[in-house]
């Protein structure tokens, strides 16, 4: 695993092979980050990382200038290698939360500038995260929230769906509190 860029551009971490956690391909995330730096700089915002696994995300959203990211995590084992990363990087900005990202969600009474949710493909309740994380008013008027998912799930009739990018078998929805525009866009190489 490694940060595309930012001031921690180039490091890498070795994952276990002991991990259930698939992080986001590098491919998807930098394709992914180039299209949000088009609607929002990271430098100075607050950004929530949901079902973190490796921590690639919230390493990403450090690297990229943002004041604090708050890493949401229930596999300890996955929590404590995300604390030994932010440990090496030298890097007081990140929150750790082990927990269930369904109690954290209903609990949670922070707002957020961007929040990127990574859950398994194969979760039951990923449909509902959307809603829940609009419902709850966890994002900022101007914020955003990423969704990896597969390629079975189709937010575009959702309300505050913006725009749907797939890289290779990765598929992202974007969605923000008040979508200003319903794209989707194609598979990008």
């Amino acid at each position: 695993m490694r940060i595309i860029t930012g001031k921690y551009k180039g490091r890498h971490f070795e994952i276990p092979r002991t991990f259930k956690a698939r992080p986001t391909t590098d491919f998807a995330k930098e394709s992914i980050f180039n299209v949000m730096k088009g609607y929002i700089d990271f430098e100075g915002i607050e950004a929530l990382d949901l079902f973190a696994g490796t921590g690639s995300i919230s390493l990403e959203l450090l690297s990229r200038g943002c004041s604090s990211v708050v890493s949401v995590e229930a596999d300890r084992d996955h929590v404590r290698f995300i604390s030994q990363c932010m440990q090496k990087l030298g890097t007081a900005q990140n929150i750790l939360v082990k927990g269930d990202v369904f109690k954290f969600l209903k609990s949670c009474h922070r707002l957020f500038d961007f929040i990127f949710a990574d859950p398994p493909y194969a979760l039951e309740q990923l449909p509902t995260i959307p809603d829940l994380i609009i419902e709850n008013g966890l994002l900022k008027d101007n914020g955003f929230l990423v969704v990896e998912h597969g390629k079975q799930l189709d937010f575009s009739n959702h309300p505050n769906f913006m725009e749907h990018r797939k890289y290779g078998s990765v598929n992202f929805s974007i969605f923000r509190p008040t979508a200003v525009k319903n794209m989707v866009i194609g598979e990008e190489e």
